[in-house]
């Protein structure tokens, strides 16, 4: 085992403090990682405020990790010491399943192996990026292309990849009309990629406020839900529409701005169930979805693609004592779009 520091919560209504955890020797396909920016994702504050049930505490949140391989395992294959290299939302899955076994690790039969809040095949609780070093598995690390820098590629892995894996999947490109609801950490990467992609764009936001920057990531179009005209004006509107929110949505409402065929991907999270009336899917063969992240190959290839087109998260960078700040601050919506931790300040 080797020592090193990291932030860690003792419990839901804890602060964040600088702590000692234990990463485990290199086996022979495992990186060590010396990470150099961990992003803040949303799902990282409903964990350590206990809002998606049980939480192993203490808890080391982080999902969104970028930094360099300081050392690999006897048996390494894909990566050299001073790779510049990433960690999603698992570092492991069963490897064997059906879904697995056609690179969609993200959907194990067998549940994943998270990179936090999880159970690692040795038995000890998984720990996330807010700390200086990680151990992975070869094959549950990307690499991050030259073309980006490792703090906006951060967020990639989680943000990035989950807005990239669905807009791909309904076909995002010429000739397509998406909608892409809220404009936030994971709805700003939507905008961008749908845009590269070479779909026509619009963002369905509460109000204008972020009319501007909307424009400037690349829609072509920004409505306000709270105007109750909007609805009848973007009626039988879009091809595609991709939620974002965690808030629970009038879903015949949205599900009316679909054109034949279309359907409405939820990526966020709601709390409460979905209301959803039959006719509302009925009309127009329209189909309601989820999706989750992305598997290893999809991720990488997210992470070409970005690189490709100069795509990177919009961030602030923040230092490790701001943690709980800023996960104040996200909850009040209050970050363009996505903070970023320096690890270099742990």
């Amino acid at each position: 085992m080797r020592p090193v520091t990291a932030y860690a919560t003792a419990d839901r209504k804890a602060p964040f403090k600088k702590t000692t955890i234990q990463r485990r020797d290199l086996l022979p396909g495992d990186v060590l990682i010396k990470i150099a920016y961990a992003g803040i994702c949303h799902s990282d504050i409903h964990t350590a405020r206990g809002e998606w049930g049980d939480v192993i505490f203490p808890l080391v949140p982080g999902h969104e990790i970028a930094g360099i391989v300081e050392e690999i395992g006897a048996g390494v294959t894909k990566y050299a010491v001073g790779d510049r290299v990433g960690v999603g939302c698992m570092v492991d899955s069963c490897r064997e399943c059906d879904n697995c076994l056609a690179g969609e690790q993200q959907y194990c039969l067998n549940v994943p192996v998270y990179t936090y809040n999880g159970i690692g095949k040795d038995g000890r609780p998984t720990e996330g990026g807010y700390s200086t070093h990680i151990v992975v598995d070869q094959d549950f690390v990307l690499a991050i292309p030259d073309g980006i820098d490792l703090d906006v590629a951060a967020p990639l892995l989680c943000a990035g990849i989950t807005l990239y894996s669905p807009l791909k999947h309904w076909g995002a490109g010429p000739g397509a009309s998406v909608a892409i609801v809220g404009l936030g950490g994971l709805g700003h990467m939507g905008v961008k990629i749908a845009h590269v992609m070479g779909a026509e764009v619009s963002v369905l936001s509460q109000s204008l406020s972020k009319q501007a920057d909307g424009r400037r990531l690349g829609a072509d179009h920004y409505y306000a839900t709270d105007d109750p005209a909007t609805f009848k004006q973007l009626r039988r509107r879009f091809d595609l529409i991709v939620s974002t929110v965690s808030a629970t949505l009038p879903m015949a409402s949205y599900l009316s701005l679909l054109r034949l065929d279309g359907t409405l991907v939820n990526v966020g999270a709601p709390p409460e169930p979905l209301s959803v009336p039959a006719s509302s899917l009925m009309e127009n063969r329209h189909c309601l979805a989820g999706s989750s992240i992305g598997g290893i190959r999809e991720t990488q290839e997210m992470l070409n693609f970005c690189a490709e087109h100069g795509l990177g998260a919009e961030i602030e960078v923040i230092s490790g004592d701001q943690i709980d700040v800023a996960y104040d601050r996200v909850v009040d919506s209050d970050v363009r779009y996505r903070f970023v931790i320096d690890a270099a300040t742990f």
